[in-house]
């Protein structure tokens, strides 16, 4: 069994909800997409990159909704949040590439929620050997493209539907 390790979180995940601001509600307030790293709004939901990602392209689907839990979602809502993440595939797929996905909800801080309060799907484009010993060595991330660039390509690539 291989280990993917991403030390670099911890301090994010323990002073996530430190402060009175939500990330989600933030984003989903302002005018202006670029930001924030918003790549797609929808209805109820909308689309941003992950400032603290995984791998390149790492995004996250939520619910304008604060206080939005997986079980706790509506009926319109899940079904908005769905098709934004079968999107995302689909313009990840056409900008990067990749050889699969890790798609789901971290529901509760031990299961690796950084932000507990406001509901969010994670996409991750995921490639064969795309972990490295940069992580693991020097405790360094590399993310080869600015977030900005990946936000562009991301939404000059969203399929119209």
């Amino acid at each position: 069994m291989k280990q993917l390790w991403a030390p670099w979180r911890l301090e994010y995940v323990q002073h996530a909800d430190d402060g009175d601001d939500c990330v989600f509600c933030r984003a989903a307030a302002l005018p202006e997409d670029e930001p924030e790293l918003v790549i797609q709004r929808g209805e109820l939901a909308f689309v941003l990159l992950n400032k603290f990602p995984y791998a390149s392209g790492h995004l996250m689907i939520s619910p304008y909704r604060h206080g939005s839990a997986f079980d706790d979602l509506e009926d319109a809502e899940t079904l908005e949040v769905q098709q934004l993440a079968v999107q995302a595939i689909e313009a990840l797929r056409a900008v990067f590439a990749p050889e699969g996905f890790n798609v789901g909800w971290n529901l509760g801080r031990v299961a690796g929620a950084g932000i507990v309060d406001h509901g969010h799907v994670h996409v991750v484009p995921r490639w064969s050997g795309d972990t490295n010993f940069m992580p693991v060595l020097a405790d360094i991330k590399v993310i080869p493209e600015h977030l900005l660039e990946t936000r562009r390509k991301l939404a000059d690539a969203w399929p119209t539907r």
